[in-house]
């Protein structure tokens, strides 16, 4: 439920109102827009009178939220959600460009690549040292070394990083990561997103191979209702018939997420696609669509990458695809 207030509500009113609601054994969750205030109602709302919340001459509308996802709706909080990473903002308008390889080899290169693509206009560094693997016999990643190697390559560019956590138990190697991603296999895990709600660091989710928006925005939930809204959604393809490309990019999840929810919403070409001849096509169209930001894999020498060269496209390709993907952004404003 939510109760949307008039706009020459006044603090005390508001006050007045919160603590009642509060009374009712409902926690109460603040939206302030540029024109109106909405309390959205979280917990057994079946309590509260909504005629007479209604009555009440500070409160324009009441709305039931008929979705499961509460925290995570657009009626819930109707302004955008930007998401500050340093001096990053996700959610703010812009396309973000986020770039690195699949996988954390050496501190010489994971360094040597920021180094690139900070230059052709990535603003976040990612990279795995945690990497779940289809088979037991590929690589498994450097694990906490991988991760100290991206704080040094954090320390040498001033690029944010991200990296994919795996356990609840690797959380406090994470400390220093500037935003956690949950991988697509790990999107239901509950117990792991219940543990990063307890934390305020950004959260980003990739969908799950089989899984609905519904779904994907109900694992936003789980870390929302812990307290952390700090939360990014990430399409990255899904499984389908088709068998010429890894995944199936769902390009319509952009829009129909950013109808639903005021979260930042992400696209991952490469991990979508499989191949990097269609990284560039996908990347434009996701920033036609409108996506928040872009998640792609860098390599200096794809062919010889320890994980996903085949999605890998090197820094001087992604230079020219950052370069069309300012073009693109000022075309839709």
């Amino acid at each position: 439920m939510i109760a949307v207030l008039k706009p020459n509500t006044t603090i005390e009113q508001r006050s007045h109102l919160i603590d009642w609601l509060k009374g009712q054994n409902v926690d109460v969750h603040i939206s302030e827009g540029k024109e109106y205030t909405v309390l959205g109602l979280v917990g057994n709302t079946s309590n509260i009178d909504v005629e007479l919340l209604q009555s009440l001459s500070i409160v324009s509308s009441v709305k039931i939220i008929s979705e499961p996802f509460k925290k995570a709706n657009r009626k819930f909080h109707p302004e955008n959600t930007v998401i500050n990473v340093g001096d990053v903002k996700i959610g703010d308008g812009s396309c973000v460009m986020i770039a690195g390889p699949s996988s954390v080899e050496s501190e010489e290169q994971i360094i040597d690549i920021a180094k690139k693509v900070k230059a052709a206009g990535a603003k976040i560094l990612r990279g795995s040292a945690f990497k779940q693997s289809g088979s037991p016999y590929e690589f498994q990643g450097l694990k906490a070394d991988g991760i100290d190697m991206l704080i040094e390559a954090k320390k040498e560019t001033g690029l944010p990083i991200i990296s994919e956590i795996m356990s609840i138990n690797d959380l406090a190697v994470f400390e220093n990561v500037d935003i956690i991603q949950v991988g697509a296999r790990n999107m239901q895990n509950t117990e792991l997103l219940k543990e990063l709600g307890r934390i305020r660091k950004p959260v980003l989710i990739k969908r799950g191979l089989a899984n609905n928006l519904k779904e994907l925005l109900m694992s936003a939930e789980h870390v929302m209702a812990g307290g952390n809204e700090k939360v990014i959604l990430c399409e990255r393809g899904i499984r389908t018939f088709e068998t010429y490309t890894k995944n199936t990019l769902d390009l319509s999840a952009v829009p129909v997420l950013h109808e639903l929810s005021h979260l930042p919403v992400i696209v991952d070409p490469s991990r979508s696609t499989g191949y990097s001849k269609y990284v560039e096509p996908m990347s434009l169209a996701a920033a036609a669509c409108g996506a928040d930001g872009l998640m792609i894999e860098v390599h200096e020498d794809p062919m010889n990458a320890l994980s996903d060269g085949a999605s890998s496209i090197d820094p001087e390709h992604f230079a020219r695809i950052s370069d069309k993907i300012r073009m693109i952004r000022e075309v839709i404003k």
